[in-house]
């Protein structure tokens, strides 16, 4: 079932910021067993920008979230809500959010953080949509940022090629007649929660010498596992989201993936019989950004000013847990 039916909330504003840091496939081939032509054919990436030391989740998430309050035309006093999506904050408390609205100086505004997965991003526009629809709300900024350089074990080719730092963001606010959300579910299959983890640090496995030389600290993934995944559920659980809001999947204008792996979406598009030219593909510089992914490929497709009005995009993500989920809007 859909979360929601033709709420009049808008997209008023999207921004982005990626650290000036770019690694090449050819630069990672000089510390691990890979090649360009390895990791282009296997993902689809080339480049990734990386956080300079001191370069925090917070500090990219603000410029992230000011640019898109510039493109919204929103002082940061208007706001009533930042909500962060990150798997990568700078501590496990204060969260991020809050440290953004201090940087923002947003006085009026609440502030918290999304962790769950790559799909942070989209489940953070669901609960953003629902408060401003409910009347809790009326100006909500919703940023996506990731630091994940410092979690990657930069020897496992596995994991090294696939992600990258940055941020996006963008601001919503309620419909004066342009832009309503459709349709969204989120969902979960906590069984699969071992595919995609961070173990060290916390409760399960406090940090110790013992988890450091396990390398608990660093990002692991069982890729063809979650590969296996992806292509098993994503492809009939898009589809049933569209049916459930009264279209087929071609009845999307643009369609805005989870930027993790060129294979997954390329597949799940021709499984859905989706042209490829109205899919937003941007991870060849960005790589993985996880829950920044979506917002980073709103933001540079809104530069690019082909979005027409009455246009309807999809958002998904999919990610640890396993979650995942999609959004649809109406320009």
């Amino acid at each position: 079932m859909s979360f929601f039916q033709g709420v009049p909330v808008a997209i008023r504003g999207s921004g982005m910021y990626a650290p000036r840091k770019v690694v090449t496939n050819n630069d990672l081939s000089q510390i691990v067993d890979t090649s360009d032509e390895w990791i282009r054919e296997r993902t689809g990436i080339q480049r990734r920008h990386i956080a300079e030391p001191g370069e925090l989740t917070s500090t990219i998430a603000e410029k992230a979230g000011r640019a898109a309050l510039e493109n919204a035309g929103i002082l940061p006093s208007e706001l009533d809500m930042v909500i962060v999506a990150t798997n990568s904050p700078d501590t496990l408390f204060p969260g991020v959010a809050p440290k953004v609205q201090g940087l923002l100086k947003a006085e009026n505004a609440g502030a918290f953080d999304v962790q769950s997965g790559c799909t942070s991003g989209v489940y953070s526009i669901v609960l953003a949509v629902n408060g401003i629809a409910s009347g809790l709300w009326k100006n909500v900024l919703v940023i996506g940022a990731e630091v994940l350089s410092p979690l990657i074990d930069w020897t496992d080719r596995n994991t090294c090629v696939l992600f990258g730092d940055g941020a996006g963001a963008m601001v919503l606010a309620p419909s004066n007649g342009n832009g309503r959300f459709i349709s969204a579910q989120l969902k979960s299959d906590g069984t699969k929660h071992d595919q995609i983890t961070f173990l060290g640090g916390l409760i399960e496995n406090p940090a110790s010498h013992e988890t450091i030389d396990q390398k608990k600290h660093y990002v692991a993934m069982k890729g063809n596992d979650v590969f296996k995944f992806v292509n098993r559920v994503i492809p009939p659980f898009l589809k049933t989201l569209c049916e459930d809001a009264g279209m087929l999947p071609e009845g999307i204008d643009w369609w805005f993936f989870h930027q993790a792996n060129q294979r997954i979406i390329e597949r799940t598009a021709e499984r859905l019989g989706i042209n490829p030219e109205r899919v937003f593909i941007n991870l060849d510089e960005y790589g993985n950004t996880s829950a920044a992914s979506v917002f980073i490929a709103l933001s540079e497709f809104m530069k690019q000013g082909e979005l027409l009005r009455g246009q309807k995009l999809l958002f998904t993500a999919f990610g640890a847990g396993m979650t995942y989920g999609g959004v649809i809007y109406e320009s």
